[in-house]
Parts: C-alpha cells; structure tokens; sequence
C-alpha cells in the first residue's frame, strides 16, 4: 500500500480502515480499526513523547500494518511533518534530514548501526520506537550510550499500535514497561496480561502474553502462554532459552518443539548454522538442563513473518517435519 492509497481511505467517508494482524503466531488476520480511536492512540503517543505540531516524523514501516499506517495517522492528528522512504533493512541510507520521532523494527535499527554514517543518523534521532520483535541483549547494549531516547514499545494491531513504552537508554532504562494515561492492567489466572484501554480499545483485552506486574503499575513480560513447551513435566518458556542463548549463538536461530514419546514435548533449536555438533555443545554449557534442546536442526532460513518476528507456527511445523539430530 502506497501513502497515496491509505490518505484515500482516511479521507472517505468510513469510520473505519482495514489491518491485519502480524501474523507471528498464525496467518495474518484482518481487522477493521476505527479511525477515532487509532487518532485517539495518536495524541496519547505525542503527548507521552512530548512531541511537538512541526516535529519531524520518519515512515519508514510498510503501510499493510497497523504500526506504518499509526505514523501517518500521528503526523494527521498531531501535525507532525512526515517523511517518508522506502521501507527496507536500511532505512537511513538515503534520509539526508534530521528526525525527531522514528518507529523501525529491530532488524532495521541492527543494520542501521553496522555502517558510521547510518549509525550517526540513528543516534540522531529524537525519539527512537522500538517494536514488533524482540530485542537481544546485544542490540540493547549497542543503544545504551546513544545521546537522545531510545524506546521499546509494547502493543498489537488490537490496541492499534502500543499501549506502553520502556526506556532502552539513559539513567531511565528498565526493563519494566511504563503503560500510557488510561491504559488499566491486570493478569488472569494463567498469569497473562490484560488491558483495559478504552480509548483504543473497545473491550478488555487478554493477551497471551504472561506479565508481571510492579506496585508502580508497570510490568514485564515473561513470555508468550504458547510458547510454554512441556517437556517431561517441566515447563519450559520458549524466549528465556532463546535470551539466554542469543550472546552465544552467531546465526539466526529459534527455539521450537515437537511431540516426544517420552517426554511429551521436546525443545528444538533450527539454526542456520551447519555446524550443529558445536551448537549442541553450546547449549549444554550455557543452559541449565531440562532448557537443553532435545534436537537441533540445520535449516536454510529461520521463519519470519513480514514484520520481522518469528512465526512461530511455521517453525513448529519446520522442528515436525525435519529430520532431528538428538542433542
């Protein structure tokens, strides 16, 4: 979708436009989000980010998704100056002006920092969001010393982009998520969150998303409910073996499972890394026992959805269908 075709959309005379979902742990599901509320989560972004009519906004996402479609979105209502360039895994290479508030997705700020002069444009930027897939500790500790704010954001297309922000950067970084004005939260029994955000949400929101929350009514996620693998009776969280093992681990790689007669479920490391043998021995010397990975599985790519996270889904059937070396 072009700028173009989304101004025609926001300009007819629906109360509505048409997303789709990420896709990160299934197909991609469209959804109609109401124009009121994505300029109601407009406002609440600037007046949190202290943003100003005038300011310099950089799109820089694909306009399919809820995050590319929120950038126009905060330039319309707050009077931001949009510039725009193609969305790509470099998008500094050719922006010739300051920026005062950007949104990349990880894979676009990592590549931004491997060559001076992109790096130089990001740290210049005003306001840095962060989203739509983790952040390993590496690329957390490359955005440490960076002189403006550099934000992860937490949110989905439901809640029409984020909902909380956490400081990566500065004496402020946490690893705690800061909810907007208006956003109310809460766990369920399982221990995932819940939202309650009227002004961008029409319903109380449970998430699979299991959190923790802190008397300052921030909070953290542990991990998503379905990427608890049950392995011999012991739960194990999918993105706690995948931190622990990123600062080891050079190729891209995932955790996933399959069935096991014996234990029920398995873990299973795909990596595109041939060299298995020695990423067997690496998880046996970093990660705690019952984390180690029944299998690991050499693969041409690891799964990504078009916003960059993993699918978590075609993995699963990847860590099936393979023929498994035992870890």
């Amino acid at each position: 979708m072009t700028t173009e075709q989304f101004l025609q959309q926001w300009h007819d005379e629906s109360p509505f436009v048409r997303v789709q979902t990420s896709g990160s742990t299934g197909a991609p599901k469209p959804m109609l989000a109401e124009k009121r509320r994505m300029e109601a989560s407009a406002r609440i972004t600037c007046r949190f980010l202290g943003l100003q009519r005038g300011d310099t906004a950089l799109l820089c996402l694909p306009l399919d998704y809820i995050a590319g479609k929120m950038m126009v979105v905060r330039a319309l209502t707050c009077g931001l100056r949009l510039v725009s360039v193609e969305p790509s895994s470099h998008p500094l290479a050719t922006l010739t002006e300051a920026v005062d508030f950007a949104a990349m997705v990880p894979l676009q700020v990592w590549n931004s920092l491997q060559t001076e002069e992109e790096r130089r444009r990001l740290a210049a930027i005003g306001h840095l969001i962060i989203g739509g897939g983790a952040i390993d500790d590496a690329l957390a500790r490359e955005l440490l010393t960076f002189p403006n704010a550099v934000w992860s954001t937490y949110g989905m297309t439901e809640t029409l982009s984020h909902i909380a922000l956490r400081r990566l950067n500065g004496p402020d970084a946490s690893e705690w998520y800061t909810p907007f004005e208006g956003v109310s939260l809460d766990t369920d029994a399982d221990g995932c969150l819940v939202i309650d955000a009227p002004a961008v949400c029409g319903k109380r929101l449970r998430t699979n998303d299991l959190a923790e929350l802190n008397d300052s009514g921030c909070f953290r996620i542990l991990g998503r409910k379905d990427n608890v693998v049950c392995s011999g009776g012991i739960k194990i969280q999918i993105e706690e073996v995948e931190q622990r093992l990123r600062p080891h681990l050079q190729a891209p790689f995932c955790i996933s499972k399959r069935k096991d007669p014996v234990l029920g479920e398995a873990l299973v490391l795909l990596t595109e890394d041939a060299a298995t043998a020695h990423i067997q021995a690496c998880c046996h010397e970093v990660l705690p026992r019952y984390w180690q990975p029944r299998h690991c599985i050499s693969v041409s790519h690891i799964p990504l959805t078009a916003t960059g996270k993993i699918a978590r889904k075609e993995a699963e059937q990847m860590a099936a269908q393979a023929t498994p070396k035992r870890g």
